[in-house]
């Protein structure tokens, strides 16, 4: 096994493009796959991977692969694998296998011969539900170990604990965000804001503030892992004071109690302004202008979409009358509720969230 190896990185569908422009910005070479983006480093790359990256819901590292036609084949080179290189024998571990286009066709006998291996090679403990996950993907016979590096999904980033109803994902809101060409120096509005994830994530971004630096990894517990260097690298990320205010409306008094709860956990809730009012009360703040960004509701999420035509409309002409010069993005599922704006909305790619097919629509300046 090399000191670098292959890392992909887990992308929701539909919103690989903005996670692969991020990859790019700091300072990797992203090659585009279907489901994520592909890098090559070592385990420093892993950490920041983690620490860093808004858009990715998982790390994974692959850390070997070798041919495999048969079961028996794929015993004796599993237990030729370094596990004490990445593993930890006082540890459980669980495996996960999936097998496609291979002479190998039986997951749950693949997953098998990689416990039994790392049992009896490495030594550890062979837990279902462990929070170290082994993935072995067997695909034209070419049998890749996988780690899990990243342990609960990335988009929980560790300072949110009040969740609205039907809730936009840190990481779907931050790729959002840089598809309207956000870069942490515009002013953004969300006038639905739930509890909080556009304005949080916009003002984290404009605060320079590390997407990972409230929460622990999987990494963390591999025979990998060196304390001291991670330390350093989470004390190298410098933040800075945002330029610009951030702004986040709901009618729902208990959504903007929950949006400043964790705008002050996250440490930006001195610089986003939550107020209490409906859609038809909203004003234009008094600054530059910038970006709005909505979550509407959509028919699939309340079960009857006719009424939500009105309110569609309604929004469009706030919008239209009252912000001049800004730009407007708005998530649903409905391409007939954005046209019933009445705004000019360009439709970006499908992306699957909550088991539907969103698109964000965006403006050219108002």
């Amino acid at each position: 096994m090399d000191n670098q190896f292959e890392i992909f990185l887990v992308a929701t569908p539909g919103l690989e493009a903005p996670l692969a422009a991020e990859v790019a910005e700091l300072g990797w070479q992203p090659v585009t796959q279907p489901g994520g983006v592909t890098i090559h480093g070592g385990w420093p790359d892993v950490w920041r991977a983690n620490l860093m990256l808004r858009g990715a819901t998982r790390v994974l590292a692959r850390v070997g692969s070798f041919r495999a036609m048969h079961l028996a084949q794929l015993d004796k080179r599993a237990r030729k694998f370094p596990w004490n290189q990445v593993l930890r024998p006082d540890l459980p571990v669980r495996v996960e296998a999936t097998c496609r286009a291979s002479r190998i066709y039986h997951a749950g006998a693949a997953t098998q011969r990689i416990e039994r291996a790392i049992a009896e090679e490495l030594g550890a403990p062979i837990v279902a539900d462990a929070a170290i996950v082994v993935k072995l993907r067997i695909e034209d016979d070419l049998a890749t170990i996988s780690l899990d590096t990243t342990g609960e999904s990335l988009h929980k980033r560790g300072h949110k604990e009040a969740v609205a109803k039907a809730p936009m994902r840190e990481t779907m809101a931050a790729m959002f965000l840089r598809e309207m060409g956000f870069d942490g120096s515009q002013v953004v509005l969300d006038p639905m804001c739930g509890s909080g994830t556009f304005v949080i994530e916009a003002a984290e971004i404009a605060s320079g503030l590390a997407a990972g630096r409230s929460r622990g990894f999987a990494f963390e517990q591999l025979a990998s892992f060196d304390a001291g260097a991670w330390a350093a690298m989470r004390a190298g990320v410098t933040a800075r004071p945002p330029t610009q205010c951030f702004f986040g409306s709901d009618r729902d008094a208990g959504a903007i109690r929950m949006s400043l709860a964790n705008a002050a956990r996250a440490g930006v809730g001195d610089v986003i302004r939550f107020t209490c009012h409906s859609v038809s009360d909203l004003q234009r703040p008094d600054c530059a202008p910038g970006i709005i960004i909505v979550n509407p509701p959509y028919g699939a999420r309340i079960g009857n979409k006719g009424p939500l035509f009105g309110l569609y409309a309604a929004m469009g002409e706030v919008f239209r009358n009252r912000f001049g010069g800004w730009r407007v993005g708005i998530i649903t599922s409905e391409g007939g509720l954005a046209k019933a704006t009445g705004l000019s909305l360009v439709p970006g790619p499908i992306v699957a969230h909550g088991g539907l097919k969103v698109r964000l629509w965006q403006t050219a300046v108002l």
